[in-house]
């Protein structure tokens, strides 16, 4: 962790989202294959694009949810290795949101459910603020310091 003076690195950048992005789909397969593929007789990429299945009508709708707020969870724990400063944590979250919306527009058309939006939203929020939360704490962690004595 550097935290003097920061050069603006574009590839670095691109290879945080690109690894957020895949360990936040990875994480969130994982728990749609626990959660949904235990209810569900054929899995298939409609449970993490498609705005429709997001929904509080059925349990699976619920499992769906609770899929993607823990991903947001496991989102902001890889933030604190990947990104490592609390200051960017919102811009990381809200490109990763904002990827993930283009795919869902691209996949099924624009999200009309309000339960998709609220989903996350409140995704987004609880990875940028638990993530900041969690690198701010690292951040502020004591730096030791060792003497050494010699043995005169």
């Amino acid at each position: 962790m550097f935290y003097g003076a920061v050069v603006w690195d574009p590839w670095l950048i691109v290879g945080q989202i690109v690894c957020l992005q895949c360990l936040y789909y990875l994480t969130l397969g994982v728990f749609l294959s626990f959660l949904v593929g235990t209810r569900v007789s054929h899995m298939s990429l409609v449970y993490l694009f498609d705005f429709a299945t997001v929904t509080t009508s059925t349990v699976t709708g619920w499992c769906v949810i609770v899929s993607f707020l823990l991903s947001s969870i496991a989102g902001a724990g890889y933030m604190l290795y990947l990104i490592e400063r609390a200051k960017n944590c919102l811009d990381f979250s809200a490109t990763l949101y904002i990827i993930h919306l283009f795919i869902c527009i691209m996949y099924g058309g624009w999200p009309s459910s309000i339960t998709w939006w609220v989903v996350n939203v409140t995704g987004v929020a609880v990875m940028a603020l638990l993530g900041e939360y969690l690198c701010i704490r690292r951040e502020l962690r004591e730096i030791p310091i060792t003497r050494l004595r010699s043995n005169v």
